[in-house]
């Protein structure tokens, strides 16, 4: 597969932010984008490694990993012993579910905050009572966004699924 300097620095690009969002590997993360902007039909274990310059075993503990993640998948041709690599259909959609429970997590830490320093320092809570609204408002309206996707998303997987 050849790829273009264009391409490397967007492979680049994605797999720095994929690394921060997931916490994955940097070989993970920019493996993960090479699929990404790659053609529906996936890519070998060899593309793979020849695209990313990676060796075959930094190749094989990385893609293994994204597979039990579940951010990658395969599959295979009839009569082609390689496996076909490509970004999960549906990861967002998992992705996004975790994030809710994080978001709620966050909301619910929040607030306990706020309660602990209404209680216990009124003075403290009186001052920075705005800041704790704010930061309450910002992850409810966040939690909302993405459960509007998640709604989004699980709609069309249902509606490709009756297909």
């Amino acid at each position: 597969m050849e790829i273009t300097k264009d391409s490397k620095q967007l492979i680049e690009d994605i797999g720095i932010r994929m690394e921060e969002r997931l916490h994955i590997s940097p070989l993970a993360s920019r493996i993960y984008a090479l699929l990404t902007l790659s053609a529906s039909d996936g890519l070998t274990f060899e593309e793979i490694r020849e695209t990313i310059e990676a060796s075959k075993s930094s190749t094989s503990v990385n893609v293994n990993v994204l597979t039990q993640l579940g951010y990658i998948t395969f599959y295979t041709k009839p009569g082609d012993r390689k496996r076909y690599f490509k970004v999960a259909k549906y990861y967002q959609l998992e992705s996004l579910e975790l994030y809710n429970q994080s978001l709620t997590r966050e909301i619910e830490l929040v607030e306990k905050i706020n309660e602990y320093n209404k209680a216990q320092h009124p003075e403290k809570f009186a001052l920075e009572e705005s800041v704790g609204i704010i930061t309450q408002d910002y992850l409810r309206k966040t939690q909302s966004l993405v459960q509007e996707t998640i709604q989004s998303l699980s709609q069309f997987r249902k509606n490709e699924k009756q297909l």
